[in-house]
């Protein structure tokens, strides 16, 4: 398989955020086994180095080859100046023993200081963690000097395919004013409680393609304490009546909203079986009328906010969305 253009890319990206280190390689494989060939990763998620042993395994039992895999990564914060992209991006390709990445975006809107790989990595969102307070230290660096160096990327033939993510409405105008290679993908953000219609008609109105992560919302955040129980969409009446329509679970609905909304989405679970399941949305569809009372439930919930969580977790309010 050989992928041509954005439009290619697998609907359904395996997602690699907070999967642990010391099983990561394992769960790889698996989801090879059961069928992604795109993989969404990135250097703060920490296991970049076990996910490249993960496909190399794959790879060398003739599982796939590395034509028929997407790989997806993304620049940290920590290295959005103009002088640190290249590096960042070849250390991501390094760990993940890989020759081109077929998707690099940025990663957020928000550029910190550098901190160099032998000090930290991956350097996550403190400047200093052994600080007796630590905090953000936000860099001088545009947005624009970010893009041009990864427009540089592109050229130099490291990247196929270059975008971003967490950006809003007005930050993705002022981006395609500058551009001379306009970003192809937009990852944000997206299911049915936080459903972002405007910002992903945007998109789709400049010829960007959009990926939604946490597609299932508050199920992402449990562990992490960013979501209360009762915020599942899934044990949702609206959910669970098309569920029983279909024989589908309630994964399988939201999934299939997403993907029938029109944009890609990127899943994760470490259970092979539900692996499997998340994969298998191509034998039913939502009826029209589905497809509105899903949409019908959104309530504007963002979960992954830093204007949230930077503040409570590292010391520094940073809101990018209003």
């Amino acid at each position: 398989m050989t992928f041509q253009t954005i439009k290619d890319m697998p609907d359904i990206g395996f997602g690699l955020w907070k999967i642990a280190p010391d099983h990561c390689a394992e769960v790889v494989y698996e989801a090879v086994k059961s069928g992604y060939r795109h993989f969404d990763s990135a250097c703060d998620y920490g296991n970049e180095t076990q996910v490249g042993e993960g496909l190399q395994r794959a790879m060398s039992e003739g599982l796939c080859s590395r034509e028929d895999l997407w790989i997806t990564g993304k620049l940290w914060n920590t290295y959005h100046h103009p002088d640190h992209v290249l590096a960042a991006m070849n250390k991501s390709l390094s760990d993940l023993k890989l020759d081109y990445l077929d998707l690099y975006l940025i990663h957020f809107p928000i550029a910190l200081a550098y901190v160099p790989f032998e000090t930290r990595y991956p350097p996550e969102w403190t400047y200093d963690p052994s600080a007796v307070i630590p905090v953000m230290q936000p860099a001088n660096v545009s947005l624009q000097e970010t893009w041009r160096a990864m427009e540089q990327l592109k050229t130099l033939g490291h990247v196929k395919h270059l975008g971003i993510c967490n950006y809003n409405s007005g930050l993705l105008h002022d981006l395609m004013n500058y551009a001379i290679e306009p970003p192809e993908m937009l990852q944000i953000e997206s299911h049915p409680y936080l459903t972002q219609e405007r910002l992903i008609k945007l998109a789709q109105q400049y010829g960007i393609e959009v990926t939604a992560f946490s597609p299932l919302g508050a199920n992402s955040y449990f562990e992490l304490d960013m979501a209360d129980q009762h915020e599942s969409v899934l044990a949702h009446s609206t959910i669970q009546t098309a569920a029983s329509r279909t024989h589908k679970t309630a994964a399988q609905i939201v999934l299939r909203w997403g993907l029938q909304r029109g944009t890609s989405l990127v899943v994760k679970s470490v259970n092979a079986e539900r692996m499997r399941e998340n994969l298998s949305l191509s034998d039913f569809e939502l009826t029209a009328a589905e497809m509105t009372a899903i949409s019908e439930l959104n309530i504007n919930r963002r979960f992954n906010d830093p204007g949230d969580f930077c503040e409570a977790a590292f010391g520094t309010f940073y809101p990018i969305y209003d």
